[in-house]
């Protein structure tokens, strides 16, 4: 699915091919982000904040909801959710990817609370810390990737909160670093 121009419709049909096929849904993972260009808030790029918005925050949202009513007929199920460290202190230059980190950070804290009574569905975040990716690289350009750890190398914390060993977190994110 195109993030960048998924609309409502688009999630509904989606979940509608998901609710054909399999009935219900166990788990949803988000790890897409858009980094946008690092600039201070008085200069940002006004294009470059709605894309950024749209990839990190609109679409998390949107698919999230859409795909609430299969969740909840799962036995067992999670919503697992990327965060950053910049969604947790804010830092200069990271406009609209850190102001969409921390919204992020209250999804999963106000989406936790309201599925406290669904025992059996829960919501939590994984902070990958420093990884191996096409958005490190573009946010370090001068950093030696080959140092840094490959992303399965911290695929361990997403499996967890993704598995039944993690039923009791709900509404936290998990630093995997």
């Amino acid at each position: 699915m195109n993030l960048m121009g998924a609309t409502p419709t688009d999630y509904g049909e989606l979940v509608e091919r998901v609710e054909v096929e399999l009935g219900c849904l166990d788990g949803l993972l988000h790890a897409s982000a858009e980094l946008g260009i690092p600039s201070p808030i008085e200069y940002y790029d006004v294009v470059q904040l709605a894309k950024v918005i749209q990839v990190n925050l609109h679409a998390p949202f949107l698919l999230t909801r859409a795909c609430l009513p299969l969740l909840k007929r799962a036995k067992d199920a999670s919503i697992v959710f990327t965060s950053s460290d910049v969604g947790r202190r804010g830092r200069a230059y990271w406009g609209a990817y850190g102001v969409c980190a921390f919204a992020i950070e209250g999804l999963i804290q106000i989406l936790g609370d309201e599925l406290e009574s669904s025992p059996h569905l829960r919501v939590n975040g994984v902070a990958p810390g420093i990884v191996r990716t096409r958005l490190r690289a573009a946010a370090y350009p001068g950093e030696d990737p080959m140092s840094l750890p490959e992303p399965e190398e911290v695929m361990s914390a997403y499996l967890f909160l993704m598995g039944k060993d993690s039923h009791s977190l709900n509404g936290v994110v998990v630093a995997s670093y």
